[in-house]
C-alpha cells in the first residue's frame, strides 16, 4: 500500500509564537503514525518562488495522513501556526 504524506511548505510571520506550534504539534502526529523526513533544515530554491520552511511527514497511508491532519487534536494546535505563519499544507498518496 502507497504511504501518505503531509507537506508543508511556510513562512513563519511569529518566531515568538510559533515554536509552541511545533512543540505541541510533533507529540499529536507521532501518536498518529508520523514520522518527520523533513522539518525545516537548509534548502534551495533554484526555480520559481516559494516559502521559507518546508516540511514531510510520513503515514501509513493516504488514509492516515488525512485522518491525523483532520484529527481535532491537531486541528486545535493548527491554529497556533496560522496565527504565527503564512502556510500551504498538501496531502500526497506515495507510491510503490
Amino acid at each position: 500500500m502507497p504511504k501518505g504524506y503531509i507537506i508543508g511548505h511556510i513562512t513563519v510571520t511569529d518566531p515568538d509564537a510559533y515554536p509552541e506550534y511545533v512543540r505541541r504539534d510533533t507529540p499529536i502526529l507521532q501518536n498518529l503514525g508520523a514520522k518527520f523526513i523533513v522539518r525545516g533544515g537548509r534548502s534551495e530554491v533554484p526555480e520559481g518562488e516559494t516559502f521559507e520552511r518546508h516540511v514531510v511527514i510520513e503515514f501509513p497511508s493516504f488514509e492516515a495522513a488525512k485522518a491525523a491532519y483532520y484529527d481535532p487534536e491537531y486541528q486545535e494546535v493548527a491554529e497556533i501556526r496560522r496565527a504565527s505563519a503564512d502556510s500551504v499544507i498538501i496531502l500526497v498518496e506515495g507510491h510503490e
